[in-house]
């Protein structure tokens, strides 16, 4: 596991954007943003906030394969797009408390993500989670930062075009996702008769690909091509692999933190809020989609109409 870190020192821009709580009716906590100097101490902090504040640090769950939302680096360092947006919102949170956090990095995999959160072992988790209804009942999410969907993984020449080519097939999904739902409805709704091989991460999932027992691997579109990217540094440029198919689902992902906890939710509404602003998000997604990945090569996915609109949205500059 890797060692916690310091999160960043707070910029004057977020120092300027100081974080005051009110309680309102019932008990809630509201946030807003000020322009003047922010109080020496804060008013009486809750939950995450108050976790951090007495221990100095927060605690951050990340995926180790998730290129390139939050991966491992050579070093064994999480690095990535999901990555980044968490330290913007650590970094936010000291600002609320008045103390620079710590970052303590803990391991996730999508089984074992959303207990993680529920059960405070981490306070964040910064990967690639889909955010829908049903794991609304159990987490919170914060605003949408990237939109995905099913897509099918394929050596070369193999042939398979579409899911119906599939019938009878072992094809590979990762634990816990939405995409393992996804192909197994698939499977009962068009009596493919799918053999699902279950792995517990998508590296593991892919591995099966290579070795010949899949003949598909099936999770969301961007992470195929990071995956890809990755194979193509480790062998010089050239890759034996290719994402087919249509989109056989529709997956908005979040910052997933614990339900219930308005101030945390109103620090990262905020940060949101800012980061799109300043054009932050935009540039993080040039950054990890466009220019050239630490492995040396590049995904080269240029941002999804829906994922502008949202952005610009959150940021308030809709047209």
């Amino acid at each position: 596991m890797p060692a916690a870190t310091m999160a960043r020192p707070a910029s004057p821009r977020r120092g300027l954007l100081a974080l005051v709580f009110t309680v309102c009716a019932g008990g809630a906590w509201t946030a807003r943003a000020q322009t003047e100097p922010a109080p020496t101490a804060p008013a009486v902090l809750t939950g995450t906030l108050a976790k951090a504040r007495d221990s100095g640090r927060v605690t951050i769950g990340h995926r180790e394969s998730s290129v390139p939302f939050s991966y491992l680096s050579s070093r064994g360092e999480p690095i990535g797009y999901s990555i980044e947006l968490c330290k913007a919102i650590v970094e936010a949170m000291g600002d609320a408390v008045h103390k620079t956090l710590a970052i303590q990095w803990v391991p996730v995999n999508p089984a074992t993500r959303i207990e993680a959160v529920t059960s405070g072992r981490v306070d964040l988790e910064c990967g690639s989670t889909t955010s829908n209804l049903e794991r609304q009942k159990l987490v919170s999410f914060s605003p949408i930062h990237f939109v995905s969907g099913t897509k099918l993984l394929v050596r070369k020449g193999a042939p398979v075009k579409s899911f119906r080519d599939l019938a009878g097939q072992a094809v590979a999904v990762t634990a816990g996702t939405t995409n393992e739902k996804t192909m197994r409805d698939l499977s009962a709704r068009f009596k493919l008769n799918l053999n699902l091989l279950v792995s517990a991460d998508h590296a593991e999932s892919f591995a099966l690909v290579k070795t010949g027992k899949a003949i598909a691997f099936a999770t969301d579109d961007v992470l195929l091509y990071g995956l890809i990217a990755q194979d193509k540094g480790e062998n010089q440029g050239r890759s034996d692999y290719e994402v087919v198919g249509e989109f056989l689902s529709y997956d908005p992902y979040g910052v997933m933190f614990r339900k219930g906890d308005a101030q945390l939710e109103a620090v990262i509404r905020d940060t949101f809020v800012t980061l799109a602003q300043e054009g932050e998000i935009e540039r993080q997604y040039k950054r990890w989609f466009l220019r050239k990945l630490p492995s040396g090569t590049s995904i080269d996915l240029p941002m999804s109409p829906q994922l502008e609109t949202i952005i610009q949205t959150l940021g308030g500059k809709t047209e």
